[in-house]
């Protein structure tokens, strides 16, 4: 598996693998599939330019992808893994990566409370429950 980074010029990257997620997972995200299906090049590119955002591959294949918001605490969102690349580390290595990036500032994100499997992954990346449904990562 490997990750890397994208810019603002790779929004057909991202284009694609957003709307795979907002069309598998629409309850994990605020925005919605009708919300970016026809949405204008340059708002893809001034979202990809706001954020530091990383997609995984597998076997050449985009299977994964998220993002980094700057600011004093780093927002992690948008964590999305297709589902035929779920189980295999994907999940683990976008977020590490985004820990990485983040460093030494904390990490921020908000997970709905009836998300299991997102909950027990970033409880194994050392995030503590904070208030109502966000979970903070404070670096060592």
């Amino acid at each position: 598996m490997d990750t890397r980074v994208l810019g603002a010029d790779d929004w057909l990257v991202w284009r694609g693998l957003r709307l795979a997620a907002l069309l598998d997972a629409p309850e994990a995200f605020t925005s919605t599939y009708a919300d970016w299906v026809d949405a204008p090049a340059e708002r893809r590119r001034e979202r990809l330019a706001a954020a530091h955002n990383l997609v995984a591959a597998v076997d050449g294949a985009d299977v994964g992808m998220v993002s980094g918001v700057p600011g004093d605490e780093v927002e992690l969102i948008s964590l999305w893994v297709a589902p035929g690349a779920r189980g295999r580390g994907v999940g683990d290595a976008l977020v590490e990566a985004v820990a990485d990036w983040a460093a030494p500032r904390p990490v921020r994100l908000r997970v709905a409370p009836d998300n299991g499997h997102a909950i027990a992954l970033y409880l194994r990346h050392g995030f503590v429950a904070g208030d109502g449904r966000t979970l903070v990562r404070v670096p060592a």
